[in-house]
């Protein structure tokens, strides 16, 4: 079984640092997490940035302060931007103003709409075809966010009018209220709808986390944890990311793989 990549998701749009002081929101903060989360495991670092109010953004200089700051300390990480949702202003020009920032070699890219606990995760047509459009123009592999088996059945209709191109590397985003559950079930499902060749990773949220792990280690997957996807590292622990990745990397060891650095992961996902 190939070497597990491991992606570090250190602050997503939802936890505060009243919610979880341990959150990174500042660039400063960012930076170190990733720093830490890389030299124990993680490949892959997708990126979420905050505003001056600690409020999720797509703010470009924001981004770019995260990535050349990571070149100026040599992170050998790969640099995942999110295009996601809930970062402002729901616009293509918004959503996608980072795609064209140097050293962004993936970027999110949820292939249809859902629920959010508290809004909607709005992605129409029009925009997923064009933030994939400029991902490809930019030399940036997108990351397709599934969060149910309706996205990769789109994905598998972009992939076959050439708007994707394969080798697909999907997220299943499994247990976000409004969304597909975190069931063993409901994973083997959306393994079983894949196109042939994609690879992929398993977000477990909240309670799912440490099930969605297992199973994503044992079907031959690959896992994405942080503080964007669990908060709490048990009932009574608050999280922090570094806590999480060494999680993942004890439970990898003890199920016989290896931990994938940037370079193999590199190969895996084609990039």
């Amino acid at each position: 079984m190939e070497k597990l990549i491991i992606t570090l998701a250190h602050t997503g749009n939802v936890p505060t640092k009243s919610l979880n002081p341990h959150t990174p929101v500042t660039i400063d903060e960012i930076v170190e997490d990733i720093k830490v989360c890389r030299n124990l495991g993680a490949a892959v670092a997708h990126i979420h940035v905050r505003d001056e109010e600690e409020k999720p953004t797509s703010r470009r200089n924001l981004f770019e302060k995260v990535l050349k700051r990571l070149d100026e300390e040599k992170v050998d990480i790969i640099r995942q931007v999110s295009t996601g949702a809930r970062g402002g202003e729901n616009t293509i020009e918004w959503r996608g103003q980072m795609l064209d920032l140097p050293g962004a070699e993936m970027a999110s890219l949820s292939t249809g709409s859902s629920n959010f606990p508290t809004s909607v995760n709005a992605n129409s047509p029009e925009l997923i075809e064009a933030l994939a459009k400029k991902m490809y123009e930019n030399g940036i592999k997108p990351e397709i966010e599934a969060f149910d088996v309706g996205m990769i059945d789109n994905a598998r209709r972009l992939l076959k009018k050439g708007i994707l191109k394969g080798p697909l590397h999907f997220n299943f985003v499994m247990n976000v209220p409004g969304a597909i559950a975190g069931t063993p079930k409901n994973l083997m499902h959306m393994v079983e709808c894949l196109p042939q060749g994609s690879t992929f990773n398993v977000s477990g949220i909240g309670a799912s986390q440490v099930n969605m792990i297992g199973m994503a280690i044992i079907l031959g997957g690959h896992v994405r944890t942080g503080l964007e996807d669990v908060i709490k590292y048990d009932k009574n622990t608050l999280a922090s990311n570094a806590m999480l990745i060494e999680r993942v990397v004890r439970m990898t060891k003890e199920f016989g793989r290896e931990i994938a650095a940037p370079d193999e992961a590199r190969k895996i996902l084609s990039l």
